[in-house]
């Protein structure tokens, strides 16, 4: 371990004394069996895009059978296709239907108890073909940075030395920080100057930039490939920063919130537009950026002033396919591209091929992408495919924006050919932590991506950009993280990404302790239980689980044998839920090892599986709880 990892990782968060929003520690544990009639209860998974189906899966031909379960939290019973409309999904439609007639007949089948939590209603094909997608994979991914890594060089030469575990922790991803050279050896990345030059030449005061050299970057992939771990590279294409000469150029400001409406005359300014990368001289490539290249810049020498200045010109526009927030979101730092010249087109798509064959990448992270046209994302990405051969090519892009509509159009306009980061539920996540025992966790899917087109939705907790002290500071509060980092790790839909500052803790100046403890046990549950059909016990606001049923005839953990889950975001609780046919008197401990009693599946094949206030406990069969690695 060196220095920059600087948590220990043997910290463990005590479940029972963790300070949540307006609850008083040590709460007595109570019984949560009561049913309600809410909307919260429609399986809102067969909401999930039909039009990705083959004819024979179409929602007309589903059928969805009742048994003994709760119904599926949190939703609104619609379904948005691709063309943005939105329609009573057919098998929504029979659920409600059969509703009130199950809950007042007893028609359903159920154990002699007279009152049980029941299980959920039969999955629809969509949600079964997905399962089969990522049935025997659970591929998880990590983002290997945090804002404030010590800006030591040394950062590739960490990822060498935790490969090994993180591959033996269930990771298959690893999504590095922008490799391009920056401003200085300080710059995280996003301040980018030079794309091809990846700490290889004599720029900016530097040779390496803040992670290291390009050699030591290429040894740290190679590393990462010995391990069976994907790289996925965060690419910054919305701007360039820290030009090297001053351009003289005819510009207008700008209103910062309604950027289509000028409120100057047109007047000439200088800018440091010219980008000629005097320390690569040529290599790789001979294209020299000027201000022709922008459609935008927020410096003018000799200003003392903030201002967005739009450079004026034949064909100079704000880009369309962009955010409307301020009227077009198309500028945002620095000098903003321009995606409209052919040759900056030309030029960004032969960088892209480059850095992929160079580096032997599986995978970009789009940076900024409510900020660059849509068009040119989608045809990018296709040119990506086709030149690569590699039509399986992972894309994930940050559309930062809590908005499920929004996410939605932005997926319409690149034709569904990218993945995007769960923005809502990250949000969700946050109001959680903070409302504590108010927030009613049956709605903790209520608009997100995962449960309207999980196979598009990456979750998260919180990345750089959310991290305490950064411009978009939403954090997750530190009680909840082992709770949210459970519902993404667990359950079967979405690819989870961890985050560093989570795992390996934060640096100064906005210091977080590390989660390692928690963090390491939920990623080994994740790769030895969590397999198999999903049943959700969403049926009261602080105490909600989920069993995974675990695969075939399986019996140890070796064979992925399903595992139960309860999370208490107030008071302790516990929650019966039903395991599995087979099961009766098998014996189930808490993985986590926090409940330190066993749990004993009953004839019907049900169990009662209790977690503490604030905390989650994950139950399955072993013979001693799960260590922290």
């Amino acid at each position: 371990m060196t220095g920059a990892i600087h948590s220990s990782r043997d910290s463990c968060l005590a479940p029972a004394t963790l300070p949540i929003p307006g609850i008083q520690s040590s709460t007595p544990l109570f019984r949560l069996f009561h049913l309600t009639t809410s909307d919260h209860f429609v399986n809102n998974h067969a909401t999930a895009d039909m039009n990705e189906l083959p004819e024979e899966k179409k929602p007309e031909t589903i059928k969805v059978t009742p048994g003994r379960g709760t119904l599926k939290s949190s939703t609104t019973g619609l379904n948005r296709s691709k063309t943005g409309v939105s329609v009573l999904h057919p098998a929504v439609a029979s659920i409600r239907s059969s509703v009130s007639f199950m809950r007042t007949s007893g028609s359903y089948d159920k154990p002699s108890s007279p009152v049980q939590p029941k299980r959920s209603l039969k999955k629809t094909s969509t949600r079964t073909e997905f399962r089969k997608a990522r049935s025997n994979v659970n591929n998880v991914m990590i983002q290997f940075f945090e804002w404030n890594v010590p800006a030591d060089q040394k950062h590739w030469k960490r990822l060498v030395e935790e490969a090994p575990r993180l591959a033996n922790l269930g990771v298959h991803g690893v999504w590095i920080p922008p490799p391009t050279k920056g401003g200085s050896q300080y710059d995280v990345g996003y301040g980018v100057y030079d794309i091809w030059d990846l700490g290889e030449f004599d720029q900016k005061g530097t040779v390496n930039t803040k992670y290291g050299s390009k050699a030591e970057l290429l040894e740290a992939i190679k590393a990462c490939k010995e391990n069976n771990i994907q790289v996925y590279l965060d690419a910054v294409l919305n701007h360039k920063m820290n030009g090297d000469e001053l351009e003289l150029f005819k510009v207008v400001e700008v209103d910062p919130d309604n950027r289509t409406n000028p409120v100057s005359d047109a007047y000439d300014i200088r800018s440091y537009t010219a980008f000629n990368f005097p320390g690569r001289n040529n290599q790789y490539s001979e294209f020299k950026w000027n201000f022709n290249h922008f459609t935008g810049v927020d410096y003018a020498e000799g200003q003392d002033k903030y201002a967005i200045y739009q450079i004026l010109g034949e064909n100079k526009g704000w880009a369309l396919g962009v955010d409307s927030e301020h009227s077009n979101y198309d500028f945002l730092m620095g000098c903003d591209i321009d995606y409209s010249h052919p040759d900056v087109v030309e030029e960004t798509k032969k960088w892209a091929i480059w850095v992929i064959k160079e580096l032997g990448l599986s995978g970009f992270r789009y940076d900024a992408l409510k900020h660059i046209d849509a068009p040119f994302i989608k045809d990018l990405v296709q040119h990506i495919k086709k030149e690569t051969g590699n039509n399986s090519f992972f894309g994930v892009g940050e559309y930062w924006k809590p908005d499920l509509g929004a996410l939605n159009h932005y997926l319409d306009d690149v034709d569904w050919d990218l993945s995007l980061f769960d923005v809502p539920l990250h949000f969700n996540f946050a109001a959680a932590s903070k409302d504590g025992h108010n927030y009613d966790m049956r709605a903790i899917f209520d608009g997100t991506l995962v449960r309207d087109h999980p196979m598009q939705a990456v979750t998260f907790v919180d990345n750089h950009d959310s991290q305490p002290g950064q411009a978009l500071d939403s954090w997750v509060e530190d009680w909840f993280k082992p709770l949210a980092y459970a519902i993404i790790l667990l359950r079967s839909e979405g690819y989870p990404c961890l985050f560093y500052g989570d795992l390996y803790g934060i640096s100064d100046p906005t210091p977080v302790e590390a989660k390692s403890d928690p963090l390491s046990k939920l990623l080994q549950a994740r790769k030895l239980y969590a397999y198999g059909d999903e049943d959700d016990y969403f049926d009261h606001p602080s105490t909600v689980g989920w069993v995974r049923r675990g695969e075939a005839e399986s019996s140890t953990p070796s064979k992925k044998s399903g595992c139960a889950v309860v999370l208490c975001a107030s008071e302790a609780g516990d929650k019966r839920m039903y395991v599995g046919e087979g099961t009766s008197g098998q014996v189930w401990i808490d993985l986590m090892g926090y409940v330190q009693e066993s749990v004993t599946i009953d004839d019907e094949g049900f169990g009662t599986f209790k977690a503490h206030g604030g905390s989650v406990s994950v139950w399955g069969i072993a013979e001693e709880p799960l260590k922290a690695q």
